[in-house]
């Protein structure tokens, strides 16, 4: 397949090398503080959109002319895809310490507008849903700042931070998945149910978005993230690093991963297109009734978390096959083909189950192994910006995904 080309001497590979290791040994993660701190970061910058697209039950009756979940979609990935290539292409106007913090910031902005709004009786009014629109598209730019920045930071660190910070979004759907299904046993099924859960998401999406500005600052203290940075600042002065992006080596980096990105990109178009759409819509249980669909979503969140925490107990480190792995999960299409139309017998709950657990299980795994592994790939100055490069092939994968999820491809 060619995925992993071999170097000549024009190529990245020739001067993109590792490093001798160093002198001396890293201070321990005592109390696995640093770990936390990564993990409870990756929770943080994702709860904001789960926050929004779970209660958008609520958004569609306060705005039922409109086409809630797609305006959300659209507003929030446009909005992060130009702010992630603004981060890459010029990536010296701010440093990654005040852009998460600045991310983490508009995130409490953009949370705090609906519980306001609602307080205000401004919820349904006129002009209310473009303020809505705005503050997920604020949302958007935040994401971009949080997830580009602390990806970028965490590539250049060993694996198991990586690791931490993307198993801690895998707990973001995780967490929403449970605040869903308390919701939905607590509150009544009517209008004050939607607010109140709706309410309860923003809630605590703000809370935690406090928690992670806490979290975030007390971390550079650390000796073991002291120790990195001096090892970033010693590699860059060691290296000639380039500062014109558009004829330095972020091309070249691009290059090398191209096969790591369309991997990624491969992995949530497969996802995107079939979760949650034809979860939430094309399935459905006379058993379970309305229970059905949360059950499938709450399946995938924990499986997509036990996923990408199995990277820390065993990381398949061969890159062709992984990337293989990743193309061969359009099998998913024939699979879920069968469920919805083939013999009876696969039309039933559980192997809509079975299959949406390894839908969930291959996402989570299959990511953390490719975003681990990408910035190890270059020289230590240039990690975050690989890193960084993977987040841009994985919002081109969730807009693509969910561009596809349009057509119905199921």
């Amino acid at each position: 397949m060619g995925v992993i080309e071999t170097a000549d001497e024009e190529s990245v590979a020739t001067t993109l090398l590792l490093p001798e290791p160093p002198q001396q040994p890293p201070p321990k993660d005592s109390y696995y503080l640093a770990y936390i701190v990564h993990f409870t970061l990756g929770t943080g910058y994702l709860l904001p959109w789960n926050a929004f697209i779970t209660a958008v039950d609520y958004f569609s009756y306060l705005y039922p002319s409109q086409s809630v979940d797609r305006v959300f979609a659209v507003g929030y990935m446009l909005t992060g895809l130009f702010s992630v290539s603004a981060i890459i292409f010029y990536p010296n106007k701010s440093g990654s310490s005040f852009r998460i913090n600045l991310g983490l910031g508009l995130f409490v902005v953009s949370l705090g507008v609906v519980p306001v709004m609602d307080l205000a009786g401004l919820s349904g009014e006129f002009g209310a849903f473009y303020v809505t629109v705005g503050a997920i598209c604020l949302a958007g730019v935040a994401d971009a700042l949080v997830q580009a920045s602390l990806i970028g930071s965490a590539g250049e660190l060993p694996h198991r931070y990586m690791q931490a910070t993307v198993a801690g979004t895998a707990a973001s759907g995780v967490l929403v998945s449970f605040l869903r299904v308390f919701t939905k046993a607590v509150f009544p099924q009517n209008v004050d149910g939607l607010r109140n859960s709706a309410i309860l998401y923003f809630i605590v999406g703000i809370v935690l978005m406090v928690i992670c500005l806490v979290f975030y600052n007390i971390a550079h203290k650390l000796p073991v993230m002291k120790y990195y940075n001096d090892l970033k600042l010693q590699a860059i002065s060691e290296g000639k690093q380039q500062k014109d992006s558009f004829s330095g080596p972020v091309w070249e980096i691009m290059g090398g991963l191209k096969w790591y990105g369309a991997g990624i990109v491969v992995i949530y178009v497969v996802t995107l297109s079939i979760f949650p759409g034809f979860i939430t819509e094309d399935v459905h249980s006379v058993v379970l009734g309305d229970w059905y669909p949360i059950i499938l979503i709450t399946s995938y969140n924990v499986f997509d978390l036990v996923g990408k925490s199995l990277t820390s107990v065993y990381l398949f480190e061969n890159a062709n096959a992984s990337i293989i792995a990743c193309f061969a999960r359009l099998l998913f299409y024939p699979l879920y083909l069968g469920c919805l139309h083939g013999p009876q017998i696969f039309r039933t709950e559980v192997p809509v189950t079975v299959l949406t657990c390894l839908l969930g299980l291959t996402n989570g795994y299959f990511t953390s192994v490719l975003f681990m592994l990408a910035p190890k790939t270059v020289q230590p100055q240039y990690a975050e910006t690989a890193a960084t490069l993977t987040v841009l092939f994985l919002i081109l994968g969730l807009a693509s995904g969910s561009i596809v999820s349009w057509f119905w491809v199921i």
